[in-house]
């Protein structure tokens, strides 16, 4: 389960998909399949959620990796190059962007 503070010893990576409503479950399902199967699996993974919004059409992700090459190695992989091809079929767009942790609340 991820957990936030600050100052955080890990690398915080945001991505945020652009679907619809009637792919919306299908992206969600292959995200779900990437975790449970390849990525938690990946060196420096730390932990991740999957946010959808109401109107099914951004899936909001929230991942913790112990350093930025770990992340950045994964998405390298011959594995993930194959994921991320079949998960652009399922979006209009999707962006992962690292960030540190500037401030964090009880």
């Amino acid at each position: 389960m991820p957990n936030i503070t600050y100052p955080s010893p890990v690398q915080t990576v945001i991505t945020t998909f652009e679907t619809s409503p009637g792919t919306c479950q299908d992206l969600l399902d292959e995200l779900q399949d990437a975790y449970a199967s390849f990525i938690s699996k990946q060196q420096g993974f730390v932990a991740a959620g999957l946010h959808v919004n109401d109107a099914q059409t951004r899936i909001a992700n929230y991942s913790q990796w112990q350093r930025r090459e770990d992340f950045q190695a994964m998405l390298r992989s011959d594995e993930m190059r194959q994921r991320n091809r079949r998960i652009n079929t399922l979006c209009r767009t999707f962006e992962p962007v690292m960030y540190d942790v500037a401030a964090a609340f009880d």
